[in-house]
């Protein structure tokens, strides 16, 4: 039996992570709909992935319960319109207990047994009067959920400023630390306005392009450092890792050449290394 077993990737309506479960039916594919059970109760998903041999994890593998039938794909669309009433309600209620809290967003589980509502708060929120009062209204389970504000936008979604989807919303699926050092690193102006998202924290691309600017940077001066470039003496007024030149200035002269002129040419003292600490401490 365990040989037919056979392991699949499957993705929630409103997350972008992706989980994995075992089956033993070989008709599931890419692209089917299938229903699971996890730590919520018993949810609907769709299969991200054609089905592949065992991960290499410790941890336990759930199977699916079985592959969704219509009947399981008209009960998940009934389930998000009565979530956006049910948020609606919700919010009401909050409102009239005059808890200072935004929901976001409500979600039943495809049995109708619990429903989760996401909420933004500054502070942490009493509820417990406003359980009682949902749970006479809605009569399940309720799931009260705070979070912050990067959770929102990814909930929410938008267009950031490059003019595609918010990169938390397409395809990020954990939060990583960002901190206004690799802003620093990527010889950017650090106006903390312009370089933060919708959420209004720093955005995520500076994490992902980090480690690229470390990298092209890691034997060049620093910005505004003094050099000796052709017999004369000048201070880097800019830089460009990316086009690969950079700009030189005194008081009598400013020039334009390449990064591989400055570091074949240039005279100037190399950058120290960083110790496995800082370059941590940078990273976070």
């Amino acid at each position: 039996m365990e040989e037919n077993i056979r392991y699949i990737s499957v993705r929630f309506e409103t997350t972008n992570k992706t989980y994995t479960f075992s089956t033993s039916d070989p008709s599931i594919k890419s692209g089917d709909h299938v229903v699971v059970e996890t730590q919520r109760g018993i949810e609907y998903a769709d299969v991200v992935a054609d089905p592949f041999d065992k991960p290499n994890v410790a941890m336990e593998i759930k199977p699916i319960i079985r592959k969704a039938t219509n009947e399981d794909r008209r009960q998940f669309e009934r389930n998000c319109d009565d979530a956006i009433e049910a948020k609606r309600i919700c919010q009401e209620e909050s409102d009239n207990l005059d808890l200072q809290m935004n929901v976001i967003s409500a979600e039943y589980t495809l049995d109708r047994a619990k429903i989760t509502f996401t909420y933004l708060a500054d502070d942490r929120v009493d509820f417990r009067e406003l359980l009682k009062v949902l749970a006479s209204i809605f009569h399940c389970r309720i799931d009260l959920r705070q979070v912050g504000t990067r959770d929102k936008a990814k909930m929410v979604s938008g267009i950031g400023v490059c003019g595609r989807e918010l990169c938390c919303a397409r395809f990020i699926g954990d939060f990583d630390r960002i901190s206004i050092n690799m802003a620093k690193n990527q010889l950017l102006a650090l106006n903390v306005q312009k370089l933060s998202g919708q959420c209004g924290n720093l955005m995520c691309c500076l994490r992902f392009e980090d480690d690229a600017y470390r990298d092209l940077r890691k034997d060049l001066p620093k910005l505004n450092a003094q050099v000796e470039y052709e017999g004369e003496k000048y201070r880097i007024t800019s830089m460009n890792v990316i086009a690969k030149n950079c700009k030189l200035e005194n008081h009598e002269h400013a020039v334009f050449i390449s990064l591989e002129d400055l570091i074949r040419k240039g005279k100037y003292n190399k950058p120290a290394k960083k110790n496995e600490r800082e370059e941590e401490s940078v990273a976070k």
